[in-house]
């Protein structure tokens, strides 16, 4: 990540121009933070002064207030300072964004559940100052609702403070693309994407309500000041259109250029596509001599598909004519080229676990031992054929120690039409054999079952018993014992619901316990953080806590972790520390292995908005990255999975 970030640790409102890191292809006042949970303590503080300035002039505060995973932290730290800080919320008056339509108050996905659960039960807010868009009016009476709701807020005072998150499609609160900039509440019909990324709260996509109520684009922009959180790299793209392009209705965050006190409060990973970040030579002047050779590389193939030349097709009027001239101060055109050309060509090996009896000195892993033990962790119990299926394979041919270690039990993604089938198995073959009515009961609590209905623990664990035994298939396919198959199901994730805990002690332990247990040379860690709620970043952040604790013992110096990416992304070029290539043969193996995964096939519950299979998202992936390094001049391969090392 670029140094030209900056880590605001305290103030996040906006200044006058020139006292903030924006550039000239920056339309939005933004303040970018290492993490989520730093940012949300400091927009929390924000609003914190704002309510005790407006007790001190015996003012109420009128607060908009956004749903959804981002704001989750502000109201933690809220909450915090209530009961530590004396923080009192009786002069706060909150309006809501946006609710689904129709919904009852007590369902959980409704966002009244939301709000009381996270925010409001927790201080002491009056009752009567709640104000929550209504999911139960009937049709005719919508109209009227939304235009009561705008005078309410207009008779507070307007809205002093208003809190946002974003879609993917641009949308804040509910206005979706070509939305209005003079809209007010209203009744909207859903987005394909908003519907999709609300799926796994709903059980599916088919759960999802087509219709909310919504705070309008011109409610949203009337508020004195606006704030806006986004956190890791699925918002990325969002970001960067919304902070840098051209004002659309098509993207509706983008009419935030137009209000005159908004802030975006982002953390590295959904600030990593703005072009401070992602090419920030383009910015202005940018010391190269202070860089690692990864972020010359960086440059490098950036130049290389920009001109779509190869590598050592670079010459020194391609550096000079694209703001890359100063790489060429200290050595020449040629000599970068070979530089890098090696760096990403000595990343490539088939030989994951070390190569015996091979000089190493420019292998990505050590030749010694020439048999390793190795833990796959897989926070899913199909991430370790999905994203290293090849990889995998390879160090169980070459001789490894192989352990896989699944760290949920994935149930939650297991349809509930699947755990029927083989609940209904089951019983047929059992009938008149033994007792069967533990799984008449089984059958009739899923035939019964409502979205929305919490899981009985036989329905868990049924689901969590389906997914188990894939892994079974997938991992015999590949000839790794089965006393090698670790099922850690991990405390945070086994809540029977899609809502999980956060990483706690328990979680920590049992990793650490395992890695004690077998004493690994290698580590293999899923470093997707696409999600930063998502279950990916909760099982890393377990594994590196546990590593933490261990990194003194004496067989952790003989250890490496190297960390993979998911179904979705691959490192990029420059990232890429170890590249395994695969051949046709290989690619089939890992889909065949893929394929053992029958529950997540054809319709698997979380797809997200790529509706490929996860075996085609990870082919086309692999090609993709052997495509990519081939027209930087690299050999020709089928496909490639690539890694990154950490160092702990």
């Amino acid at each position: 990540m670029s140094t030209t970030i900056q880590k605001n640790t305290q103030s996040i409102k906006h200044q006058p121009a020139g006292l903030f890191e924006e550039t000239r292809y920056e339309k939005i006042h933004n303040v970018i933070f290492s993490d989520a949970n730093s940012a949300s303590i400091a927009v929390a503080k924000e609003i914190a002064e704002l309510i005790r300035t407006k007790q001190a002039e015996g003012k109420n505060c009128v607060l908009g207030l956004a749903t959804g995973s981002s704001p989750v932290k502000v109201y933690q730290e809220l909450i915090r300072m209530h009961k530590e800080e004396g923080l009192s919320f009786k002069n706060v008056i909150t309006f809501n964004l946006d609710e689904y339509f129709p919904m009852q108050k007590e369902d959980i996905q409704s966002y009244w559940h939301f709000m009381h659960k996270n925010l409001f039960n927790h201080v002491d807010i009056l009752p009567e100052n709640i104000n929550i868009p209504s999911g139960t009016l009937g049709k005719e009476e919508v109209r009227d609702y939304c235009y009561a709701y705008e005078e309410k807020i207009k008779q507070a005072g307007g809205i002093d403070f208003q809190l946002l998150g974003i879609g993917r499609t641009g949308h804040i609160g509910f206005n979706e693309p070509g939305s209005n900039v003079n809209s007010i509440t209203r009744m909207v019909t859903l987005n394909k994407v908003t519907k999709t990324d609300a799926a796994h709260a709903f059980g599916g996509y088919k759960n999802v309500p087509s219709k909310a109520i919504t705070m309008g684009v011109g409610t949203v922009l009337a508020a004195r000041r606006v704030v806006l959180l986004a956190w890791g790299a699925s918002k990325a793209s969002i970001i960067a259109k919304t902070i840098e392009g051209e004002v659309s209705s098509q993207i509706p965050a983008t009419f935030l250029q137009e209000h005159k006190n908004t802030t975006f409060v982002i953390d590295e990973t959904a600030a990593s596509e703005l072009i401070r970040n992602k090419t920030p030579w383009l910015v202005g002047d940018y010391d190269f001599n202070n860089k690692n050779e990864e972020e010359i590389a960086r440059a490098v193939v950036w130049l290389c598909e920009r001109l779509d030349k190869t590598i050592l097709g670079l010459r020194e009027e391609d550096y000079l004519e694209n703001g890359l001239g100063v790489l060429l101060e200290d050595t020449s055109a040629y000599d970068l080229n070979i530089r890098i050309f090696n760096r990403i060509q000595r990343a490539i090996t088939g030989w994951p676990g070390g190569k015996p009896n091979a000089d190493d000195s420019y292998r990505p892993e050590r030749e010694h031992p020439h048999k390793k033990r190795v833990i796959i962790f897989s926070p899913h119990p199909d991430d370790d054929v999905i994203s290293m299926g090849g990889t995998f394979d390879r160090l169980v041919e070459q001789g490894h120690e192989v352990h896989i270690a699944y760290q949920t039990s994935g149930s939650t993604a297991v349809a509930d039409t699947e755990a029927l089938r083989f609940v209904e198995v089951a019983h047929d073959m059992l009938l008149g054999k033994t007792d069967v009515s533990h799984l008449e009961k089984v059958m009739q609590i899923l035939k019964n079952k409502k979205q929305g209905d919490k899981e009985t623990l036989d329905v868990w664990k049924l689901k969590g018993n389906i997914r188990r035994h894939e892994c079974y298939g997938a991992t015999r396919y590949y000839n790794v014992p089965d006393e090698n198959l670790h099922f850690l199901n991990l405390p945070f994730y086994e809540t029977q619901a899609v809502e999980k805990q956060p990483i706690g002690e328990a979680d920590i332990k049992i990793i650490e316990d395992l890695i004690r247990e077998v004493k690994p040379h290698q580590i293999y860690a899923a470093g997707d953080l696409a999600d930063p709620h998502g279950t990916h970043k909760v099982c890393l952040d377990g594994i590196f806590a546990a590593l933490e604790r261990l990194k003194n013992e004496d067989y952790m110096k003989d250890c490496w972790v190297w960390l993979y990416r998911g179904a979705w992304h691959e490192w990029d070029v420059h990232e890429m520390e170890m590249i395994v290539p695969m051949t046709r043969d290989q690619v089939l193996r890992k889909r065949q292995a893929i394929f053992f995964h029958q529950s997540q096939k054809d319709g698997a519950m979380y797809m997200g908005s790529d509706m490929r299979e996860f075996w085609q998202r990870a082919e086309e992936r692999n090609s993709d990255t052997a495509n990519r390094l081939h027209k930087l001049g690299l050999a020709k391969y089928q496909a490639m999975e690539a890694f990154r090392r950490h160092f702990f």
